[in-house]
């Protein structure tokens, strides 16, 4: 690798031992991957929060940094709402020791809004052909696909470090030679909300880590997009794809057809959402939002309980920022009997431990959550599940 004059002298330990740890990691990084040099990022999103997944050793290792991050950096979702975590059943020891993780990336620079969707913030813009250091695998897949935008799904400490340095190591989706699509994937059924997750639970087992180029009989949303990610990065290791005539980059590019092409049809959508279907448990959660739920996606569960009840806990997971600019629709839902947890997901919050089966919208929450929380997961899409949570009409209910 080629280092700058300033590089080498970080390196060598003349700006301290926290950058000189920082640019040792994305050096080596580059090293394996044959990079040429280091590349300034526009921003960066650190995994490695939650306390349930770092523990006290990465809470030390954070602890133990000094200096500022040099580029806009936040959170992925930490192990509880950071409010509201009694409501959550999260112990007192838990919270305070997730506090502590909190506080040391804080005095660090970082934006301690915690989310697997940091494109919805405000100031935290992300636009095509931006070079990031990402951590969270359904957001890397947002950023490269949907925006366009260049980043490797980083690990926590080499975003982190990244995040110090304001630089990446160039290799991998940096690259334009490594964005070409090298599998075709033809979708050969109408798909719509919650199928774009269970295929992507299907392709994902698939494709592994290629770049796919789907041809689809719909025109998906942002949001179906962005299931679509998330359950592909989560089966499989896909941190970049493409959508004929819909992702920017098919757009711009003119890419040639790959010579394999895989076939998807209804029944493989259909054998999703028949994963432990016939499992019925009164001890079960509904949980929402992995990724983080949209303002859209928000309004759409509302409009769903508006006047209704739940007979069972559910979560619907998303930013406190987005949560903030829709009070009257939290308070829609809410009214409901459901929370609206901020800050957290499911599969990253102990709290989920609490319960003994939980149903799902995500296929990447399917994939998860009995591997991380240690109970078995179902698919539907938001009506199953919330039928699946008992919403009857307020005024039947005894």
């Amino acid at each position: 690798m080629h280092l700058t004059k300033e590089e080498e002298q970080i390196l060598n330990g003349e700006h301290g031992e926290t950058l000189q740890k920082a640019i040792e990691i994305l050096v080596a990084l580059g090293d394996i991957y044959d990079a040429d040099g280091l590349i300034p990022i526009k921003s960066a999103q650190i995994a490695g929060v939650s306390y349930k997944t770092i523990g006290d050793a990465g809470l030390e290792w954070i602890s133990d940094l000094e200096g500022e991050v040099k580029v806009p950096a936040i959170l992925n979702p930490a192990g509880m709402d950071l409010e509201n975590w009694n409501e959550m059943g999260i112990s007192k020891d838990f919270a305070r020791k997730q506090q502590e993780i909190i506080d040391a990336y804080r005095k660090l620079g970082v934006n301690t809004k915690c989310t697997c969707t940091p494109y919805y913030l405000e100031g935290f813009d992300t636009e095509y052909g931006d070079h990031l250091a990402w951590s969270e695998s359904s957001a890397v897949s947002y950023a490269n696909s949907v925006i366009g935008a260049r980043t490797n799904r980083e690990g926590g400490p080499s975003a982190l470090s990244a995040a110090l340095i304001g630089k990446t190591a160039n290799y991998g989706y940096h690259l334009d030679e490594n964005r070409i699509p090298d599998v075709s994937i033809t979708v050969d059924c109408e798909l719509t909300g919650s199928d774009y997750g269970a295929l992507g639970y299907q392709t994902g087992m698939m494709v592994g880590n290629r770049v796919p180029l789907f041809h689809l009989k719909n025109t998906p949303s942002s949001d179906e997009l962005k299931a679509l990610g998330a359950s592909m990065a989560a089966t499989g290791a896909v941190a970049l794809y493409h959508v004929d005539g819909v992702t920017p980059e098919t757009q711009n590019i003119r890419f040639e057809q790959p010579s394999e092409n895989i076939t998807i049809e209804a029944d493989q959508i259909q054998e999703v959402y028949n994963t432990n279907s016939d499992i019925q448990n009164s001890d079960e959660i509904i949980a929402f939002g992995c990724p983080h739920c949209s303002g859209d996606e928000l309004e759409y569960i509302a409009q769903l309980l508006d006047n209704k009840q739940v007979d069972r806990d559910v979560w619907i997971c998303t930013s406190k920022e987005v949560a903030d600019k829709n009070p009257q629709i939290v308070d829609r839902i809410e009214k409901s009997g459901a929370m609206v947890v901020c800050d957290t997901c499911m599969i990253v919050s102990p709290a989920s431990e609490n319960y003994k089966m939980m149903m799902v919208n995500s296929g990447k929450a399917l994939n998860y959550v009995p591997g991380m929380c240690k109970i078995p997961s179902k698919f539907g899409s938001i009506k199953d599940c919330i039928r699946e949570a008992g919403a009857n009409n307020r005024n039947n209910k005894n």
